[in-house]
């Protein structure tokens, strides 16, 4: 009876808290996607996917004594269209007895949830509208939460919701995917080598090592307490990874890549960093930090060791911090776990050294000595630094659009940074601290001739060739003000046919106006690109072709690399150029939306001020996406084209996009056949 008595309370709250519904789904507790999917003639399967808040559950559909917790309630137009087969559950729900509902059975979700409703359908509808309500609990507060929905109804599977009020956590290529954590790995393991060969951290190892073996009663002691001091360093900066991730998020540090004063700020480090390492002064932590770790090296012998790695993190970061710095920018790219498997990989590079010369102390007397190749070392990172700085300024100049740093101009100052690298390994330019160098060996000068190989490649640059290698750091090619590969290109697209969206053939197509005299097309072959997605449908409707929606962004690295690696492939310029009207919609363009355009986003009620705020909440809402690059295919009615848009590959496969553009024309001109 107990139950009984606690089921009908809570279905009490369930209905009788319409107030405090609204107050809680203000809050998101659930973030729903919504989907269709035809099964039959006349039958769809509906998806109901909910994200849940840390900390809070879902009611299952049925709980205890088939009391319904969770409900889909159709609007009046809906139900009298349609009819409900059935409503399931995707999973297995987790079950516990519920103190607040008398030691109750209960069945519940956390973190997420998928409904199934299979609906029947009586004649024509193509929407289906309504409201999923559930009861949600998080400690001893359990109230309901409501979001209305609208579920387009058509052949693709699945079809997206219109309206929906969430965004998946597909990512493309800043997903976490076994090959990018791989990649983030291996990057920041050989920053990790390179760290080891940096003045602070390379003169520690002998000393470090020697101390060891001769406090150690036994070598196998010794022995014990180096790979002590390695696992130490693997957990200071494994630690620090996880810090990271926990502060600040893998969304908050993805966001970053295109905020102003992120990009500012990163530039300005880097440029001190630059500077510090061409040895104009010296930046490290607060002394006080390190003799406070240094003290309690004495203490117990795993503890002391521990506080022993702890002052070599500390007294090293004059060298480390640029390093790392770069990493965790790199290692942000994969998700929530990408700054705890970059700072493992770093600090496994670190320790290495420390263990095996501990195996093979004989090893110790065959180390350069420190001195002069390390100075060597530490002045070549400063030229880096300062080279990858100009990348963040160039990602503000960018979407503010101040001119200040165009291609060429970026172009000449790596041109000119990368020459004096190559100079100085020569040993024709010196610094104060540099030691005297008699000669140059073998390795210095294979050093320097990688570099003045680079140095020559950048410099057809300057007249506009592509340089796929490093495009993904160059400013956009419409920078330029002279680009003869650029014209090239378009003259070609003129003899092939014409620009974007049929070209000069075609007297319908309505050529591209908003947003022209600030923004700059990165599409190869394609003469005409829109920037406003309502002005590229009315040319795509007068052009009678397929749209393709070309979510980018000026900080975007992978989509400067996708543009040059796989647009450029001549076959799919052809068809981007002539069968295609093209919209590249910027997600981070700072240029202000008149006052009447703007508006409060349905998805997290913010006020969408800018182009690239709008672009944006246009992808999420549209979609379910948030990253780029991002290609979709849509018919004349914004519809997709394919059940899936196409993000970056990094196998940069020209075919498989090319059979991804014919599979989408083919399904245009079949519903153009209807």
């Amino acid at each position: 009876m107990k139950h009984w008595l606690s089921l009908l309370m809570l279905a009490f709250g369930f209905w009788a808290l319409p107030a405090q519904a609204q107050e809680q789904s203000a809050t998101k507790v659930i973030k729903w996607q919504y989907a269709a999917e035809q099964k039959g003639d006349q039958e769809y399967v509906l998806h109901f996917k909910g994200a849940i808040a840390k900390g809070w559950f879902i009611y299952s559909v049925t709980m205890g004594n088939d009391d319904p917790n969770t409900r889909i309630v159709l609007d009046s137009a809906s139900a009298a269209g349609t009819e409900v087969v059935s409503i399931t559950e995707a999973g297995k729900p987790n079950s516990r007895k519920e103190p607040l509902l008398d030691n109750l059975d209960i069945k519940y979700f956390e973190n997420e949830v998928e409904l199934l409703a299979t609906v029947k359908l009586k004649g024509s509808l193509d929407k289906v509208r309504g409201t999923v309500t559930a009861m949600v609990q998080k400690g001893e507060e359990i109230v309901p939460e409501e979001d209305a929905f609208s579920i387009a109804l058509s052949a693709d599977k699945p079809a997206t919701a219109e309206g929906a009020t969430a965004v998946t956590n597909e990512v493309a290529a800043d997903d976490a995917t076994d090959k990018s954590l791989w990649w983030i790995f291996l990057a920041c393991f050989g920053g990790g080598f390179i760290a080891l060969i940096t003045p602070c951290v390379f003169s520690m190892i002998p000393i470090t090592v020697s101390f060891f073996t001769k406090r150690s009663q036994t070598r196998a002691e010794g022995i014990k307490n180096a790979f002590i001091y390695s696992i130490s360093i693997i957990i200071i900066y494994t630690l620090l990874g996880f810090l990271i991730t926990k502060i600040f998020g893998a969304s908050a540090l993805n966001a970053l890549a295109s905020n102003g004063i992120a990009n500012m700020i990163f530039f300005v480090i880097f440029i001190l960093f630059g500077f510090s390492f061409l040895g104009a002064f010296e930046i490290s932590l607060p002394s006080s930090w390190a003799n406070v770790s240094d003290s309690k090296a004495g203490m117990g012998s795993a503890v002391g060791i521990f506080f022993m790695a702890l002052t070599l993190a500390i007294v090293s970061f004059s060298c480390t911090g640029p390093i790392i710095g770069n990493l965790l920018v790199l290692a942000a790219k994969g998700g929530n776990s990408g700054p705890l498997v970059g700072m493992f990989g770093f600090s496994l590079a670190l320790a290495i050294p420390f263990s095996l010369f501990a195996l093979f102390p004989s090893w110790l007397n065959k180390i350069g000595k420190s001195g002069g190749w390390l100075n060597a070392v530490k002045v070549t990172l400063g030229f880096l630094e300062l080279a990858l700085a100009l990348k963040f300024f160039s990602n503000v100049d960018m979407a503010y659009h101040w001119g200040l740093l165009d291609r060429e101009i970026f172009l000449a100052l790596w041109i000119v940074i990368f020459t004096l690298t190559g100079i100085y390994l020569l040993g024709k330019l010196k610094f104060s601290h540099d030691s005297d160098l008699p000669y140059v060996s073998v390795t210095r000068l294979c050093f320097a001739i990688v570099t003045f190989s680079f140095v020559v490649y950048m410099i057809p640059g300057m007249w506009g060739a592509p340089l796929k290698g490093i495009s993904g750091f160059l400013p956009h090619e419409g920078s330029q003000d002279f680009n003869l590969h650029r014209s090239i290109t378009n003259l070609e697209a003129a003899l092939d046919g014409g620009g974007a969206g049929g070209g000069t053939n075609n007297a319908n197509t309505i050529r591209p106006k908003k947003y022209t005299d600030v923004l700059h097309s990165e599409i190869p072959g394609v003469e005409h690109t829109f920037f406003d997605y309502d002005e590229a449908l009315a040319a795509a409707k007068a052009a009678n072709k397929p749209l393709m929606l070309d979510f980018t962004g000026h900080t975007c690295v992978n989509c400067r690399k996708f543009e040059k690696s796989v647009l450029s492939d001549p076959a799919v310029m052809k068809v981007m150029r002539n069968d295609f009207i093209v919209a590249s919609l910027y997600t981070d363009e700072k240029t202000l939306l008149p006052e009447e355009e703007q508006y409060v986003s349905k998805f997290d009620g913010t006020k969408v001020k800018n182009v690239g705020q709008k672009n944006g909440d246009f992808q999420v809402i549209t979609f379910n996406r948030n990253s780029q690059p991002y290609y979709i295919p849509v018919d004349l009615n914004g519809k997709p084209l394919v059940d899936k848009g196409y993000g970056y590959d990094p196998k940069e496969d020209a075919n498989a996009f090319l059979e991804y553009l014919e599979r989408a024309k083919a399904e245009f001109a079949k519903r153009a056949a209807k």
